[in-house]
């Protein structure tokens, strides 16, 4: 399977291309696949199925940022056996105490359903939502107000997420396992955002807000009602505890611990990261 290329879905997103990039440096064929670039792909147009499959033995499957169903997923999965792919891994999602997120679990099953040699990861918050996307112009702009409350997450990596569905991709002995991934200790918002602020030495700060308050600001900025309720649900739960588990993923899978969010916060820093 060596000599097969590795069809990586969601290949321009946070943990995505970070695998493209380990593939690249351990000169292994693979695809790049992505809506707009690269090798074409979108769940939701079967005919580019095919030819993003064509030959590959092995797959990183990210159906969980767009709107896919599970049945979509195992239409997927079947295609995919057919055209001669053994492996796949899956970036899935932690629930409470480290069980499968329940949004996440009907696709969980799909894919345990199958003969294909299957991981799962299911990581944490990532460390990179401070930094890439979701706070990133909160933080830019002095102040991130979140239903979090004094809730504490263990935020896992992006980097460590990396590592572990490479090592998966293309090594033997992580067919059938489930690693649940975080960082070393959970950590709240209102701490990450003071490590920022003093890594960058600019003054930002966290606001904890009602979740109708988060929800209504969401609302201000035109994002839909139904992906708004979703994040303040999700945040909601940190809130009340439910993501303080420290999982042993990283370890089980790498032999190593995961990177530390201090460590996360002051690479950043250093790449310049939150400056205007």
């Amino acid at each position: 399977m060596s000599d097969s290329p590795i069809l990586v879905l969601g290949a321009r997103g946070k943990t995505g291309r970070r695998v493209v990039a380990r593939l690249d440096r351990l000169g292994r064929p693979f695809r790049a696949a992505s809506r707009s670039s690269g090798t074409r792909f979108d769940f939701a147009d079967r005919d580019t199925w095919g030819p993003a499959l064509a030959g590959a033995g092995a797959v990183y499957l990210i159906p969980m940022n767009e709107a896919v169903s599970a049945a979509t997923v195992g239409e997927f999965l079947t295609t995919a056996a057919q055209a001669g792919v053994r492996r796949v891994v899956l970036l899935s999602a932690r629930g409470v105490g480290g069980a499968v997120d329940p949004y996440q679990e009907p696709v969980e099953l799909a894919l345990r359903a199958t003969d294909l040699e299957w991981t799962i990861l299911r990581p944490a918050w990532f460390a990179q939502n401070f930094g890439e996307d979701l706070f990133l112009e909160p933080i830019r702009s002095g102040e991130l107000a979140l239903p979090t409350g004094e809730g504490r997450e263990p935020f896992v990596d992006a980097e460590d997420i990396a590592d572990v569905a490479t090592a998966a991709l293309t090594r033997d002995g992580h067919a059938g396992e489930i690693y649940e991934l975080s960082g070393p200790e959970p950590v709240s918002f209102r701490t990450a955002v003071e490590m920022i602020s003093e890594a960058t030495g600019r003054r930002i700060r966290y606001t904890p807000l009602e979740a109708s308050q988060f929800t209504a600001a969401l609302g201000a900025q035109g994002v839909p009602p139904e992906v708004a309720d979703l994040l303040a649900d999700l945040l909601g739960r940190i809130r009340d505890g439910a993501g303080e588990h420290v999982s042993d993923g990283v370890r089980r899978a790498l032999g190593r611990d995961p990177r530390p969010f201090a460590d996360y916060v002051k690479t950043a820093a250093a790449a310049g990261t939150w400056s205007d």
